[in-house]
């Protein structure tokens, strides 16, 4: 369903043509990495002023093969369904809620999970893992945060954007896809409704990228398809 979509294709552009000049112009991992993420420095942190949520827990990118994914116009339902929402990469991956600094192993190599807060409303996967000294194409991106309700909070949907292919799960159900090679656009994939429970409940997302540039937003509108309030996110204690 494609509900509410605000195209921030102003914001997309500056951020893509940002991104480009990091990569290519200056080659400074750190500085780019910098420019788009800082540590969380609280427990709790509220979405931002139109709800997305900006707290994540990211694992370092699980490099595809290249007979796998050779280009993004292979990410069709079937090929996103078969190789992200239904394939094992790590043990218990869509139950296990990660601590910061946790390590998984993917076809012998040893991948870590960050805490990162996103210094915008979009969470830039391209230069979480140009940051991290990690391959940013070809790879498999997951990542997961807690969304804490004081109550529960029925006729909710998840909405959310990517580049490329993606999946979403709330409390360990499927609940959106995007499919094809795809630019970010916010709420370009919105949930039926649903309800959180009081308290925490997970978030959980895997997204696909081949060439170019690659990030994802997320945000919960309320029973009125308005940004969804009075929630915070958190992940956990984070190393120091």
């Amino acid at each position: 369903m494609k509900l509410l979509r605000r195209h921030y294709t102003f914001v997309l552009v500056v951020l893509a043509g940002t991104a480009l000049a990091m990569a290519v112009g200056t080659g400074n991992a750190a500085s780019g990495f910098a420019s788009f993420f800082t540590r969380p420095a609280s427990p709790t942190k509220a979405p931002d002023a139109d709800g997305f949520l900006q707290r994540w827990l990211l694992l370092e990118p699980i490099v595809l093969p290249r007979t796998l994914l050779s280009n993004n116009a292979q990410l069709t339902d079937s090929f996103v369904q078969a190789n992200v929402a239904k394939k094992e990469y790590f043990p218990n991956q869509l139950s296990v809620v990660p601590k910061d600094g946790d390590k998984v192993t993917v076809d012998g190599a040893e991948l870590r999970w960050h805490a990162v807060d996103s210094t915008d409303f979009n969470v830039n996967l391209y230069h979480f893992a140009l940051g991290v000294n990690k391959p940013a194409l070809n790879v498999l991106f997951w990542g997961v945060t807690i969304v804490n309700c004081p109550q529960e909070i029925r006729n909710v949907r998840l909405a959310v954007g990517s580049n490329s292919a993606s999946v979403w799960w709330v409390n360990g159900k499927e609940v959106v896809d995007l499919y094809i090679d795809r630019h970010m656009v916010v709420d370009d994939g919105v949930s039926k409704r649903l309800t959180l429970n009081k308290g925490p409940n997970i978030v959980r997302c895997a997204v696909i990228n081949s060439p170019g540039l690659s990030n994802m937003c997320a945000r919960f509108l309320d029973a009125e398809d308005k940004p969804l309030k009075g929630i915070t996110v958190s992940v956990g204690e984070v190393r120091k």
